[in-house]
């Protein structure tokens, strides 16, 4: 029953046909329970482990490096190798997807454990009238039109229509479901509000909040699914979760490469079709495999195998920084994803503010002689640990009349230098309404309070509560007989007025600052809270967020006043909006789709159970570390300190890991372009194999991989908060970094080759051939020559390959310390890890060499000193040709220049926009 807020109770109890006080029959309840099903949230079907894990390889490159893995080991087979050698290949490709795919699995199983959370705030137990008695059933087996019994501590086990009051007034905390810092107040009474949100249906209680004062009675009008708990369990199935931007232009630029790897496979393999013949293949058939053996080397050499774990390793180093922030990463890719945040959806109480209600003015009556008669006092302090300024203090004593509704106050008797007072607090229309006198703070005098006087108290109460929106309270005394140890109500009468205390829920003193940074780095925050507007618009302009501006007017919404406006409207409302109040979880989503489809990167932030389909539904969910389990569950990221500022420094964070990233999957794919290079190349002048698939996959995995990881730890630019989020669709690789990392891939292809052909053609340890002789090494076994052609099987030359693509790498791995800045700026030692990183791999490199069952494994020999010469000769150009391409980055007018020669066409669509 949808509009119960809105009926009366005859209403409510006559659309259920039950009489309240006798409940429902044991027919009715039958009837019921088939039209309106359990009161349970239903069991979601979880993905199979085994759909899980398909799921993991569902990708274009996963599914070339698989085919590569199988056609290599049967091509092995074919010729004839057994053991290790035939299956070393394939079973490293597949220990990597393996790896891969566990991480991937364990990501995607905690996201569905935020719905079994849910299931924990459904009540266990429920006291239920039916059949004109009471009894205590399961909470599962109600059923709408049942007559429940509510008290202190009842957890409400389904949404209910209050139908009688049983004491002075019934408080709920609702927190969980509306995010309000304080219980409400629950009457019988219905609502007239159009558009209502949960907090104005005060005569429904919602299923899994807290009764926390009073008793009633209430008519069940939802269950299971039905209720407000199970709307939140709904949006969030419906809420798909979001490839992250990363994410996004890895997939793109996989795809782009896997057809350019398809496409130079093929031209490869078409190119060779008149070498399939060649006398040292042994027949067409033969011929045709050994080459197609160099393509699945193409193959091998063009995807970075290491890319993957090297990211999540980076990402995984990014969290335990994080963590150190107070920012508890749960999913790994979400680290990048704040480098790109438009808009932070921060919440209000607890995050923005320090959630401990404390005092921060007193008003008292100064003199009522003299203008002005009431003085103000502002109370330093944020938290409820005792530090502040202190006016005045004494040693105060034991009888107390506790608070109650009707009242709406509180008296304790104190002893103070052998004199009894009675000292009360409560709501300012309480206390004014039984003080008959006032004190005066200057001379301590008591006088009666006149008209005139409570209309003074009256004003500046009406300032407090509204222009400072703060919660009031008033203090009064009364001198009691001396020796008396106890009170009554009836002493609370002819008090005298003390004055009143303005009390708020402070910001954190590093909010403002952080808002600040957000704003210079361009960000935009929005404040959502389910409070009223004035409220929250106080708390706006306290820590900045109203700042320079006089009238809020397009800047700050209620949740009913934004459904109401047209399209357009909307639309420029949510590109200047600072405050959104009133809410309930359904906006809360609402305000995070509509951004989302203009293109804004979301971070919400959230606690309660309410807040779980916007966490799931935003492209950062940030949870707060005293949240509720189903916010930690949905969300991506948990604050530890629950502290807005933390946000602030995690995004910036964001950013660095962002920009490192980058840095070393350029690093990586300039890399694999030479790999290509040189096989292709080779392969198209006709020499021998410069390299083997095994070679190729040590440079890939551990020689690559080691310095990409460490370019992980770059310092982050100075500016990182002052320049704009990047653009969602910004390309990892764009336009002139693709030409730049094209120029250092072509030259570490071709001195890979040039290595291989000096060994042939100018070693002194080398057989001196000509040239042409190497080009023509196929139909060595056919001619007359003065060589053995065994000498095409040497492993010196492919050794030296190996070792000039390793030392190239190297030194690039030291140009990608900075994306433009040179390295007479930004020198190696600012990052040890990349020093330590290349002498480690240099080292593995050198056992691989020199060590024996290590040499045969990877088929290589060790250097003389002459060949490590030459392969430093090689190597170390790389440096000068990335400072002269880091000149032309410095310089805009000469980044055009190369960009002219470049055919836009064959680059993936997002570089071409960019």
């Amino acid at each position: 029953m949808e509009d119960a807020y809105a009926k009366s109770v005859a209403e409510v109890l006559e659309a259920f046909g039950v009489d309240r006080t006798k409940g429902l029959t044991d027919t009715q309840v039958e009837q019921h329970a088939r039209l309106y099903g359990k009161n349970v949230l239903p069991q979601e079907e979880s993905t199979p482990f085994w759909k899980l894990v398909l799921k993991q390889f569902d990708d274009l490159l996963v599914k070339i490096l698989i085919a590569a893995a199988v056609i290599s080991f049967l091509l092995a087979r074919m010729n004839g190798e057994t053991g290790l050698s035939a299956f070393l290949e394939p079973s490293v490709i597949f220990m990597i997807l393996a790896a891969n795919a566990a991480v991937g699995v364990i990501t995607e199983t905690n996201a569905e454990k935020a719905l079994e959370e849910l299931r924990a705030y459904q009540a266990d137990i429920a006291t239920v009238l039916r059949n004109g008695c009471f009894s205590i059933l399961p909470a599962t087996e109600l059923v709408p039109g049942d007559i429940v019994e509510v008290g202190v501590g009842c957890k409400v086990p389904a949404d209910m229509r209050m139908v009688e009051m049983l004491s002075h007034q019934l408080r709920v905390d609702q927190a969980i479901l509306t995010g309000e810092s304080c219980s409400v107040a629950k009457e019988l009474e219905s609502t007239s509000a159009m558009n209502a949100v949960y907090q104005d249906k005060t005569n429904i209680l919602f299923s899994g909040t807290v009764v926390v004062a009073g008793r009633a009675r209430a008519v069940v009008i939802g269950v299971g699914s039905n209720t407000a708990m199970g709307s939140i369990r709904d949006a969030m199935l419906r809420t798909e979760d979001e490839a992250t931007p990363l994410k996004k232009k890895l997939d793109e630029f996989g795809t782009f490469l896997a057809k350019v790897i398809a496409g130079i496979c093929i031209l490869v393999w078409v190119v060779n079709i008149g070498h399939f013949r060649d006398p040292s293949h042994g027949g067409f058939v033969r011929g045709a495999i050994h080459y197609f053996k160099v393509a699945v080397a193409l193959a091998v050499a063009a995807i970075p195998e290491g890319l993957p774990a090297v990211v999540t390793t980076c990402l995984a180093l990014g969290t335990k920084r994080m963590a150190r922030l107070n920012a508890i990463v749960r999913s790994l890719p979400s680290v990048e994803t704040l480098g790109c945040t438009t808009v932070i959806c921060s919440d209000k109480t607890g995050t923005l503010t320090t959630n401990m209600m404390s005092v921060s003015k007193v008003c008292v009556v100064r003199s009522v002689h003299q203008r002005p008669m009431t003085d103000e006092y502002s109370i330093s302090g944020t938290t409820f640990a005792p530090e502040g300024f202190i006016y005045d203090a004494g040693g105060l004593q034991i009888s107390i009349l506790e608070f109650s509704p009707d009242r709406k106050m509180m008296s304790v008797l104190c002893s103070r230098k052998q004199q009894e007072i009675m000292f009360s607090k409560g709501a300012p229309e309480s206390i004014m309404a039984r003080c008959t006198h006032i004190l005066c703070n200057d001379d301590g005098s008591s006088v009666p309070l006149t008209m005139d006087i409570r209309n003074e108290l009256e004003a500046r109460f009406q300032s407090f509560a509204g222009k400072d929106t703060l919660r009031c309270l008033a203090l009064a005394l009364k001198r009691m007989p001396p020796g008396q140890q106890s009170i009554s109500y009836a002493d609370e009468a002819n008090l005298t007025f003390i004055g009143l205390v303005g009390m708020l829920d402070p910001p954190r003193e590093e909010v403002r600052d952080a808002i600040h940074s957000c704003m210079s780095a361009g960000i935009r925050v929005i404040v959502v809270t389910g409070d009223n507007k004035s409220t929250a618009e106080s708390l706006c302009r306290q820590i900045g967020a109203f700042e320079h501006l006089d009238d809020f007017a397009g800047y700050s919404y209620t949740a009913s006043e934004f459904e109401g406006l047209p399209p357009l409207e909307r639309t420029n409302a949510l590109q200047r909006m600072v405050l959104f109040s009133r809410v309930e979880p359904s906006h809360k989503k609402m305000l995070v789709e509509a951004l989302q489809t203009h293109n804004e990167v979301v971070a919400m932030t959230g606690d309660g159970v309410n807040d779980a389909p916007a966490l799931k539904k935003a492209d950062i969910g940030i949870a707060m570390g005293s949240g509720t389990a189903v916010a930690k569950s949905a969300s991506d990221m948990v604050l530890a300190d629950d502290n807005f500022a933390t946000i602030v420094a995690a995004v910036a964070e964001g950013r660095a890991i962002y920009n490192n990233t980058k840095q070393f999957i350029r690093y990586m794919i300039s890399s694999n372009i030479g790999e290509v290079v040189c096989i292709f190349v080779a392969a198209v002048l006709g020499m021998p194999d410069t390299l083997i698939p095994v070679q190729l996959l040590w440079v890939n995995l551990v020689t690559d991989g080691l310095p990409a990881t460490a370019i992980g730890f770059n310092k982050p630019d100075g500016n990182i908060m002052t320049v704009k989020p990047r653009k969602v669709n910004e390309a990892v690789v764009s336009g002139w970094l693709f030409f730049r990392y094209l120029v250092i891939g072509a030259y570490v292809g071709l001195a890979t080759i040039a290595g291989f052909v000096w060994w042939f053609v100018y070693s002194e340890n080398g057989p001196g051939l000509p040239y042409s002789e190497l080009v023509n090494f196929d139909s060595c076994s056919a001619r007359q020559t003065s060589y053995p052609c065994s000498i095409f099987e040497d492993r010196h030359p492919s050794t030296v390959s190996m070792t000039v693509l390793v030392v190239v790498e190297m030194f690039n791995a030291l140009n990608n310390l900075s994306e433009n800045q040179s390295l007479l700026v930004i020198h190696p030692w600012s990052n040890l890890w990349l020093v330590g990183s290349i002498i480690l791999t240099m080292l593995l490199h050198v056992a691989v060499l020199y060590i024996e069952p290590l040499a045969a494994l990877f088929s290589v020999s060790p250097l003389s000193w002459a060949e490590w010469k030459i392969v430093l000769y090689l190597s170390f150009p790389v440096i000068l040709i990335d400072e002269v391409l880091k000149l032309f980055s410095r310089s805009p007018r000469g980044r055009r220049f190369p960009l002219r020669l470049w055919r836009r066409d064959i680059l993936p669509k997002e570089s071409r926009d960019n």
